[in-house]
């Protein structure tokens, strides 16, 4: 989403680096380019106002002026006012006997499939969630949130046609059966109504939730700021959850909402699968705008994969020299639970950068390359040497394949390896204090 505006940034801060000394002309001009950078990407005028008022008070007094690293300090300004810009409690409530969680929102901004994948999240982070659907405006809006829940695990309650009926039946059994958070769907329409925001206005004084989570689609850019500033006037939200944060939005939505609303952005959508919701960290954002990457995001992605017992047998292997088919088979498989690699490449600092171009990761190309290996013997994916041409044409009629694709296979295997081989020895080296 942030990919053009971090463009844009990144050339700013890059002709800053290349001054020694900065004067106020400098900056000023620097901030002149960075307005027209945070215009582009669609983020409030009013905001953007704001914030350059803000980083040119900083940018322009001693502790710049008079620093070794002057370019540095601008930069670290514009950092921590861009995450001042975003941040807030980004925690949610989730006290109570159930815990109960209200999202509101315009038709088709995701409300229904939100509610499955916070159910999701919460499933995975050992709690007992529930879903409910008080969605009585759009047909089969229950039907959809049951076959998700199906999907995903979680049970999602039915029963009275009377919404408030049904919730204080709903709220009694998720109380004696210990479901909580309770997560509510409400009804929505394809634009703001007094009708809506007063029906969703008495359900809030009703039910009394914890949290009232506005779902914003960010892919309406300016729109998404009316929409957001419309609900918290009319009926008050604790926060926003921002749906499509992966799509190809400029990403005004997401810098300038909070500023707008002065409710923080809670979660946020980073893709379709029902897996694909996550906190809201404004400092990683912010990172990742200005070309830092995102380790930390990086790392729990990586984790979700890959399990501790499985690494460390990996390890093991890899310290003994014998990493074979097997074990590349099961590295294929991991990549491919990863999800967007592409968006996984963009979170390693400076690896956007130095690779310019849009990154294509080929999964076909991954699954031809399982089906090959699952062609071999046990004794083929474990000696790789004893592969000859006449195994090699009955791997690739097995696999549906051509020789040429398990020649470049075994390529590419011998090739992992031996930087396996190479990083091996380089830590051995550094241990011994080679590189001290």
């Amino acid at each position: 989403m942030f990919e053009r505006l971090s463009e844009r940034l990144q050339l700013v801060f890059d002709k800053l680096r290349k001054k020694g000394k900065l004067t106020e002309e400098d900056v000023t001009g620097a901030l002149r380019e960075v307005r027209l950078a945070l215009l582009e990407a669609d983020v409030h005028y009013k905001v953007v106002k704001e914030f350059l008022e803000k980083v040119k008070e900083r940018a322009v007094g001693q502790e710049v002026m008079r620093s070794l690293t002057p370019a540095q300090q601008v930069i670290k300004i514009v950092k921590e006012e861009l995450i001042s810009l975003m941040g807030g409690d980004t925690a949610l409530n989730l006290k109570g006997n159930p815990a109960i969680l209200m999202l509101i929102g315009l038709q088709g901004s995701g409300k229904t499939t939100t509610a499955a994948k916070l159910g999701l999240k919460f499933k995975r982070e050992g709690y007992k969630p529930a879903l409910l659907s008080l969605d009585a405006r759009r047909p089969a809006a229950f039907e959809q949130l049951e076959k998700l829940a199906e999907k995903i695990g979680v049970i999602c309650f039915k029963g009275s046609s009377d919404p408030f009926e049904l919730f204080e039946n709903v709220k009694k059994e998720a109380s004696q059966k210990g479901f909580s958070p309770l997560i509510v769907d409400t009804a929505g329409t394809l634009h703001i109504e007094r009708e809506l925001m007063e029906e969703l206005r008495k359900l809030k004084e009703r039910i009394k939730p914890n949290e009232v989570l506005l779902v914003v689609d960010s892919m309406t850019g300016q729109d998404a700021l009316n929409v957001a500033q419309g609900f918290e006037e009319a009926v008050g939200i604790t926060g926003i959850i921002l749906t499509k944060l992966d799509g190809d939005a400029r990403g005004g939505a997401a810098l300038s909402i909070k500023a707008v609303t002065g409710k923080p952005i809670k979660l946020i959508g980073v893709g379709e699968g029902l897996e694909a919701l996550e906190p809201f960290y404004p400092d990683r954002i912010v990172s990742r705008i200005l070309g830092m990457g995102d380790v930390l995001t990086l790392i729990e992605k990586t984790q979700r994969v890959i399990e501790e017992e499985e690494a460390k047998r990996l390890e093991q292997k890899l310290r003994e020299d014998r990493f074979d088919f097997e074990d590349f088979r099961q590295y294929l498989r991991m990549l491919r639970k990863m999800g967007n690699l592409e968006s996984l490449l963009k979170l390693i600092p400076g690896l956007p950068k130095v690779l310019k171009d849009e990154v294509k990761v080929d999964y076909n190309k991954i699954r031809r390359m399982e089906a090959i290996i699952n062609s071999m013997t046990i004794e083929e994916r474990r000696k790789p040497h004893i592969i000859n041409a006449s195994r090699k044409r009955r791997i690739a009629r097995g696999s549906g394949t051509t020789i040429q694709e398990v020649n470049q296979l075994l390529r590419q295997f011998e090739m992992v390896r031996k930087l396996l081989r190479e990083m091996k020895t380089m830590r051995r080296k550094k241990w011994f204090g080679v590189f001290q």
